[in-house]
């Protein structure tokens, strides 16, 4: 197999005319040989050589297993992480095949064309995979190109044989290593670094796929075991799609108990959707095509909205809870509040853009709507109470629609949200290109008139906003366009509001920087903020508007230094950097074992004033650890902080001429320091390193001049900006609905769950 690709070549003219003989010849085509194309070009096969295609590489040969899951012939998969960067994939399907091909002149095994050779494969013969989510993907020949080295190893046939491969090329021929009764394919492959801009696998994004994986295939179990730090997680929902709406809705109070499940078949396409409504105002509708997530939706999308609207319609209609030919409910009245999981299995998926977002085949939409229709339909008739519930929650979402229409017809004729009469507590800029101009929000008119002061007037607008905003997660838009500082958001940013209405090419400026206090208030103002762009501009995120500055927590001075920290982690480091210097270990060492001790005292000393926080006197912590029988009577002891604790020490003592049989043994320039515990000793070194340093904490941004605020928050030469990404939505949401959320509960077992993580607290 070749791959072609045309050279970029430069234009010659004769009088400023551009000549064919010149621009395409035969020589100007580059001859590729197997899979050199896919090194040469990485970024056509894997979308990227960043993170998500490192990522993709995983996907692939994942997507492969769970094919033959789909085919009904493999429940297990398992992935590995190891520590020397590698990545494990194993399943119990039946295995790539071993024997010759009958149709390759070079008398190759099958699992060596699988390997070696683009779109090959069982995916392209439908006796093999009735429906496959890597039809559009490129398979395992691909991940074996990008990889610094893979090895396989199958169990087929009684046989169990492996091959090994560098860059995409055999070092070895395909050789039977034992016997087995087993059927499965095991594949362990390392990231090539020439490839790559980064190597080392993110658990979390990983476990996030194989969550969802686990959903959309109910009943098959996938392991995530990282070896880096010896972590394993089980993904296995035995609920499918169903626990996928369940999950998502948790928290939230529910109009009726238990997901409406719908499922069929036509023309060998098979459908699956799962809906519950709750009480919120926002709508989360997943699609899915053979398990890859179509995040742009399509044609089953399309069908879906058009079935779920004209159906909720037609049972109103002939149940009396409409006026048939007077009423009617649009599509957005009828998915306010809703969860849905749509799940199709077709056997030749037409996708449009190699990306895989969005369904192209025009079939689906007329399928879905059938399925759809006469399944609603029925649960409708079944269960009256929870259908007039919906119903009811539609016609409320219908009137709060048709008020905010009417608030902003009004507010746009009294000129509130016309670009033209801006808001008159928005300092602007001269800059009219959006993609030049910043705006920052800042917390209350203290800082707002430090950061007017500060800024730089041709590209940075100020818009202060006083208070706490309206929390959009508990208000419908009528109610939120009542809210003088929501109206002065909007109108500030252009663009308009809300998931229907929202046109990103109006935003008047591509980076909106959230700038708020560094305390409790000013967390929650940020939240409220992130909750409102998220739910009423969400492609402002999309597209990568939304920023965090980043102000300082410190100001530190020791004699001529002074210097801006702003985390608590750099802090310690600042402090750590002045132990190093002031302190040595009562026996001459290595300059890395002092280190080495003095930043493990400092974690532990951090962990200590965390359990502090939560109301535990140092000796009763000390009492616990120095006596394992106590450790019993308290649930906190069990926690990893705690764990990590019983480390340290552990650590600390083992290193040399540090502890003699009572004590704990330092020398501080001159003078020798005991301490009988790692607390104590702690503590004396912190005294001693804060001597002579000055320490300002920053609670506001009040509290900064103008001056101070440009050099260390606003000038784009020396600031830092956190910029705000939705990469994973369904986290996002669930985060949302516990902080911002009607339901007490799930907020105070998340407060309670993160207790300890805190690291700034005002009390």
């Amino acid at each position: 197999m070749c791959c072609y690709a045309i050279k970029a070549i430069i234009l010659k003219t004769e009088g400023g005319r551009v000549t064919k003989e010149d621009t395409y010849k035969a020589e100007h085509i580059k001859i590729l040989k197997g899979l050199e194309g896919v090194r040469t070009r990485p970024a056509m096969y894997i979308g990227s050589t960043g993170i998500e295609g490192l990522h993709h590489l995983v996907y692939e040969v994942v997507d492969n297993s769970v094919d033959e899951a789909l085919a009904g012939f493999c429940n297990k998969i398992e992935v590995r992480l190891h520590k020397d960067g590698s990545c494990t994939v194993i399943d119990n399907g039946r295995g790539i095949p071993i024997e010759i091909h009958p149709d390759d002149p070079e008398r190759r095994t099958a699992l060596e064309i699988v390997l070696t050779e683009l779109h090959a494969g069982g995916k392209f013969e439908s006796k093999a995979y009735k429906v496959s989510g890597g039809l559009h993907g490129v398979g395992l020949s691909v991940v074996n190109a990008l990889s610094e080295w893979l090895e396989v190893e199958v169990q087929r046939d009684g046989k169990i044989v492996r091959q090994r491969y560098a860059r995409g090329i055999p070092v070895s021929e395909v050789e039977v290593i034992g016997q087995t009764e087993k059927t499965g394919t095991k594949i362990r492959f390392k990231p090539d670094p020439e490839i790559f801009e980064v190597t080392e696998f993110s658990r979390e994004i990983l476990a996030h796929r194989f969550k969802e994986l686990a959903y959309l295939n109910k009943g098959l179990k996938i392991i995530l075991v990282d070896e880096r730090d010896s972590y394993t997680e089980e993904f296995l929902k035995e609920g499918g799609i169903i626990s996928f709406v369940e999950d998502i809705n948790k928290g939230k109070k529910l109009l009726h108990p238990k997901p409406i499940y719908i499922t069929g078949q036509r023309d060998r396409v098979i459908v699956e959707i799962a809906i519950q409504y709750n009480e919120g105002y926002s709508e989360e509708i997943l699609t899915f095509v053979n398990n890859i997530n179509t995040k742009e939706g399509g044609t089953h999308l399309v069908g879906f909205k058009s079935a779920l609207t004209r159906t909720i319609n037609s049972y109103a209609i002939m149940n009396g809870l409409l006026k048939e030919g007077k009423e009617s409910l649009s599509g957005e009245d009828v998915r306010e509040g809703i969860v849905a999981v749509i799940s199709v299995k077709i056997p030749d998926p037409q996708f449009e853009g190699q990306t895989k977002m969005k369904l192209g085949n025009s079939e689906v939409k007329g399928i879905v709507e059938t399925i759809l229709n006469e399944k609603l339909s029925r649960w409708l008739e079944e269960n009256p109470n929870y259908a007039k519930k919906i119903v009811e929650k539609a016609k409320d979402a219908a009137r709060a629609r048709e008020a905010a229409k009417r608030a902003k017809e009004l507010t746009r004729r009294k000129g509130i949200l016309e670009d033209t009469t801006l808001p008159g507590k928005l300092a602007d800029c001269t800059e009219k290109d959006p993609s030049k101009a910043e705006l920052f929000i800042v917390e209350g008119d203290s800082a707002g008139g430090s950061a007017k002061q500060a800024r730089d007037r041709r590209t940075q607008a100020v818009l202060p906003l006083r208070g706490k905003i309206l929390n959009v997660e508990k208000a419908r838009v009528d109610k939120m366009l009542t809210s003088d500082e929501i109206k002065t958001l909007i109108t500030a940013i252009g663009g308009g509001v809300g998931k229907e209405n929202f046109e990103p090419e109006n935003i008047r400026y591509h980076k909106i920087i959230l700038m708020t206090d560094a305390d409790v208030d000013g967390a929650h103002i940020r939240t409220l903020l992130l909750t409102f762009f998220y739910r009423q501009m969400l492609p402002l995120i999309e597209k990568g508007y939304l920023y965090i500055a980043q102000p300082p927590l410190y100001r530190i001075k020791k004699g001529k230094l002074e210097r801006y920290i702003q985390t608590e982690d750099e802090f310690r480091e600042f402090l750590l950097d002045i132990a190093v210097d002031e302190i040595s270990l009562i026996e001459e060492t290595d300059l890395n074992i002092k280190k080495s001790f003095l930043r493990e005292l400092f974690e532990y000393g951090r962990i200590f004033e965390s359990f502090e926080r939560k109301g535990f006197s140092p000796s009763y912590i000390e009492n616990i650890l120095n006596d394992p029988k106590l450790q019993k009577n308290g649930e906190i002891f069990t926690l990893k902080d705690f764990e990590t604790l019983q480390n340290i020490s552990e650590r600390i003592s083992r290193i040399h001429g540090i502890k003699d049989e009572k004590n704990y043994i330092i020398r501080i320039k001159n003078e020798v320091i005991k301490a009988n515990s790692l607390w104590e000793l702690y503590n004396k070194i912190m005294d001693t390193v804060k001597k002579g340093v000055t320490i300002q904490r920053y609670k506001g941004l009040g509290e900064m001049n103008p001056e101070q605020l440009w050099e260390t928050t606003m000038d784009p030469e020396k600031r830092t900006l956190l910029q705000v990404t939705v990469e994973d939505a369904e986290k996002a949401n669930e985060i949302f609905t516990i902080l911002m959320g009607d339901e007490v509960e799930p907020r105070k077992d998340f407060i309670i769950k993160h207790a300890l993580e805190v690291r700034n607290l005002d009390i």
